[in-house]
């Protein structure tokens, strides 16, 4: 019996021990040919090289080993895919062929009683629809050499399960479930629920633990390079509660960890013929008489939903150490309440296309190697409470709402944004990246969160409208606490308290009401308005900080209204050419011409010296015998007063 997929199932699968020994004799070649292509130098630049061969040699084989690893992980999804078609091939069609091939009159039903398949993939036990659930009782009674309990208590689970349409599994247990799924580098297990339901629970005192599991170390498999034991359910229902999920998942989000996605299988109805016919299918060697007359047509419609969504309810969970924690696509309601993701691989909670009305509540997502948060396009009408994203490496908090096309495509898809998203009462702290990111979308509202640290609090970019930002605390962003940049139009920032950043609010080439707003502590500016910002206001706001300006208006391009701001305690650092350009509008310069030119005229008319303006019609000798008024002595000659008393000659004209 095949436990799991063997590697010949993958052509690139290899054990973890031959690929890093793979690796290594690839680095080990590298350094070689290296050494023999370096030029032969002193002894000096002979002992230099090598380490930096080495660098060099063992950057190569390391991007060189994460491609084939790449390609590895890449054919083990498409393996996947390719057993569970397999496997959704045979469990469609064998009851049609069992009822075809059945004797006339023999009502044994061989296909709607569990069976084992034997596929390219390995070993898998389907589960088909009755009215009971399936327990754990019924897993050692179907499968006593693939379910074994083990001496401490844990059961091992070496080949897939598949749960069929109209099928439940249910795994718990009064005193405590775990559950090891084997994983391994010869082949890994899945349990994949297709339009049936698939039901974790545990409780407080006594949880679920499912964890992937390698018997020849007896540790949890680490190793992605050669796939890992994951839980899916597609369609149907998916419940989780008081369980931990850990070590699952590879490449993929559908092969992540835990996944929950949407079937596009029509469920197309029963043909039922006229109530005069006779029922049922004729078999073969059958023949039916009819009488004569019209001939009765059965009735051939049928029904083609449009997607069949899955529904799910986590609570109480913890899902630690999976590629990507917790995947959701094409999902209708989903709510996940009281759960921790942490040290995923990837992001921490994805919903992917088409997951709307879901609900996120107390939830906690940190330490994952993507975003803590992650709402793809097509993602609507999802309300996100009381959650925390922290020390990711990625944003806090992604919600993009483009269109899945900006025109025609081959897959027709609509050019409409989505969006109705809702994140509030939450807090993302320590992110690698930003706070929140915005990417397009219509309708989003973040609102009374708490964000600290990152390079930037939150940020909307790409066409996002009617974005409303309000009662959000912001407290040391390296770069901008706020920044609404490329194409955002209609966004409110409102009520917001900044405290200890770079820039407060940076616009940019967007149009936003920035009202109201607290700002302290800021280094550079507290409102910055860049490029095309025509209709853009800024008002209400207080304003403290040290730097160039607290509202900077230098670059914008277009009307921006300023009014009603406090900015008393501002220190302004910026120099006196700057001011001169901050100020130096068309009308400003006009009226300082018009000034100076006043001033310099009324300058130049006090220091010129015109004489009394009546000096010509004052007599020549005054009564007191001085000189006249006004009156100049000129050198050389003999003053009026001197004339008068004799004391100088008066020269006579010689004839």
């Amino acid at each position: 019996m095949r436990p799991a997929r063997p590697t010949a199932t993958p052509p690139a699968r290899h054990g973890t021990a031959a690929a890093a020994l793979g690796r290594s004799a690839t680095a080990v070649l590298a350094l070689l040919l290296t050494a023999l292509l370096l030029p032969a130098g002193g002894a000096a630049g002979a002992a230099a090289a090598p380490p930096a061969a080495a660098r060099t040699a063992s950057h190569a084989a390391t991007a060189g080993a994460a491609a084939a690893d790449s390609e590895r992980q890449a054919a083990l999804v498409a393996a996947e895919d390719r057993w569970l078609n397999q496997v959704r091939a045979v469990t469609a069609v064998a009851p049609l062929r069992d009822l075809l091939n059945r004797a006339p009159g023999s009502s044994t039903q061989k296909w709607n009683q569990p069976y084992r398949l034997d596929t390219a993939g390995g070993y898998t036990l389907v589960l088909t629809a009755r009215t009971a659930a399936y327990t754990v009782d019924d897993l050692l009674r179907l499968a006593p050499q693939t379910f074994v309990r083990q001496p401490q208590g844990a059961y091992l689970l070496t080949e897939n399960i598949y749960v069929n349409s109209g099928a439940r599994l249910k795994l718990a247990h009064p005193g405590g479930l775990e559950l090891r799924l084997a994983s391994r580098s010869s082949g890994f297990v899945a349990i994949v629920s297709f339009g049936g339901g698939l039901t974790l629970e545990g409780t407080k005192q006594a949880p679920v633990r499912v964890t992937s599991w390698d018997p020849r170390t007896g540790k949890p498999d680490t190793e992605v390079g050669d796939g890992r034991a994951y839980l899916r359910a597609i369609g149907g229902h998916f419940a989780m509660s008081h369980t931990r999920v850990s070590h699952l998942g590879f490449w993929s989000g559908r092969t992540g960890g835990v996944s929950l996605t949407g079937t596009d299988r029509p469920d197309t109805g029963a043909v039922e013929g006229p109530s005069a016919a006779t029922p049922g299918r004729l078999l073969p060697g059958e023949v039916r008489v009819l009488s004569g007359g019209r001939v009765a047509t059965p009735d051939s419609r049928f029904t083609v939903p449009s997607l069949s969504y899955v529904s799910g309810a986590i609570s109480d969970s913890e899902l630690v150490g999976n590629a990507y924690g917790l995947f959701v696509s094409s999902a209708d309601g989903i709510k996940i309440t009281d759960t921790t993701v942490r040290d995923s691989l990837q992001h921490g909670v994805v919903l992917h296309r088409f997951a709307t009305n879901a609900v996120i509540e107390r939830t906690l997502s940190r330490n994952n190697g993507g975003d803590g948060f992650l709402l793809s396009r097509a993602t609507q009408q999802v309300r996100i409470t009381n959650t925390t994203a922290e020390r990711n490496r990625g944003n806090g908090f992604t919600l993009s709402g483009r269109p899945l096309a900006d025109g025609p495509s081959a897959s027709g898809q609509s050019t409409a944004s989505y969006g109705a998203n809702t994140v509030s009462h939450s807090a993302a702290r320590g992110n690698g990246h930003y706070g929140f990111e915005i990417l397009g979308g219509i309708a989003v509202s973040i609102q009374e969160n708490q964000i600290e640290g990152g390079d930037m609090g939150i940020v909307a970019r790409l066409g996002a409208r009617d974005l409303t930002v309000t009662a959000n605390r912001l407290k040391d962003q390296r770069r901008q606490a706020i920044a609404i940049r490329d194409g955002v139009a209609k966004a409110r920032i409102t009520g917001n308290l900044i405290e200890t950043t770079q820039t407060g609010v940076y616009v940019r080439d967007s149009v936003a009401e920035v009202r109201g707003n607290t700002i302290h502590d800021a280094n550079s500016h507290g409102v910055t308005f860049v490029g095309a910002v025509g209709g853009s206001v800024a008002a209400g706001n207080a304003i403290t900080g040290i730097g160039p300006s607290a509202l900077d208006t230098g670059r914008a391009a277009g009307k921006v209204t300023l009014r009603d701001n406090q900015t008393d305690a501002w220190l302004d650092t910026s120099t006196l050419w700057a001011r001169v350009r901050h100020y130096a509008s068309p009308m400003t310069l006009l009226w300082t011409a018009i000034l100076l030119l006043i001033l310099v005229l009324a300058f130049r008319r006090r220091r010129d010296d015109h004489g009394h303006p009546y000096a010509a019609t004052k007599p020549l000798f005054p009564r007191d015998g001085g000189e006249p008024a006004g009156g100049r002595h000129e050198h050389g000659r003999p003053s009026p007063r001197e004339v008068a008393r004799g004391r100088a000659r008066v020269p006579v004209m010689a004839e």
